[in-house]
């Protein structure tokens, strides 16, 4: 039987939250609402609809919805060409190829924001399979995109581990019942991803390849 290590992406192969950060208060701010980039940063890592309805509430005008979802992706789709991969983010997914494991990507990303990150990334030879936002109904924190990552390659849960960079990911993650590995570079505190159900944290995706023998991801694990 396999093992699946499935990785997020935005702040945990590319270098993007903050990007996104500033794509997305631009968008409220065109739309008339002055949102703290602080609340924003937080909440970055849910798919986009859930983002705008956990910051402008309930009380909101839900017919701006769309049209702030869409701002934010035209603004964000400006920096497609120049998405900066975290360093040795290549290098780790391949490692853990050459080590057995099957590497899925589970992302709120989709279409061609999805293929922008996977040519940043430049490791195709090592991911097996993606799970989009295209394919899923529930984005994180629901466990949906994590399970559809393991239906797609017929790995169980308990022969899986999730790596990631948000609150949104370690709980997803741990709702689907899968070992959770944070990453600090996106941004989150270690103690908030350590309370949201990581099993281990590491600073990038480089700290995580070199302490890998000693990772909830070593060989024979």
């Amino acid at each position: 039987m396999g093992r699946a290590a499935v990785f997020d992406v935005d702040g945990t192969l590319v270098d993007t939250n903050h990007l996104h950060v500033t794509s997305w208060w631009e968008a409220f701010r065109q739309a008339g609402h002055r949102v703290p980039m602080h609340d924003i940063h937080r909440s970055v890592g849910l798919a986009g609809p859930d983002l705008v309805a956990r910051l402008l509430g309930d009380g909101r005008d839900r017919a701006q919805d769309d049209a702030v979802d869409a701002a934010h992706k035209a603004l964000y789709g400006t920096y497609f060409d120049r998405l900066p991969p975290l360093r040795d983010a290549a290098r780790l997914l391949r490692r853990l190829d050459h080590d057995g494991w099957t590497v899925v990507l589970a992302t709120s990303a989709g279409g061609a924001e999805l293929s922008a990150l996977r040519r940043a990334i430049d490791a195709d030879d090592a991911i097996a399979a993606t799970a989009s936002a295209d394919d899923v109904t529930a984005g994180k924190p629901a466990p949906e995109p994590v399970e559809h990552a393991l239906d797609v390659v017929g790995v169980p849960a308990e022969r899986a581990v999730f790596v990631g960079d948000t609150v949104w990911d370690m709980r997803a993650g741990s709702r689907a019942g899968v070992a959770c590995v944070g990453l600090l570079s996106g941004g989150i505190p270690r103690a908030d991803l350590e309370e949201a159900g990581a099993r281990a944290v590491y600073r990038d995706p480089a700290h995580l390849l070199a302490a890998l023998a000693e990772s909830p991801l070593a060989r024979g694990a």
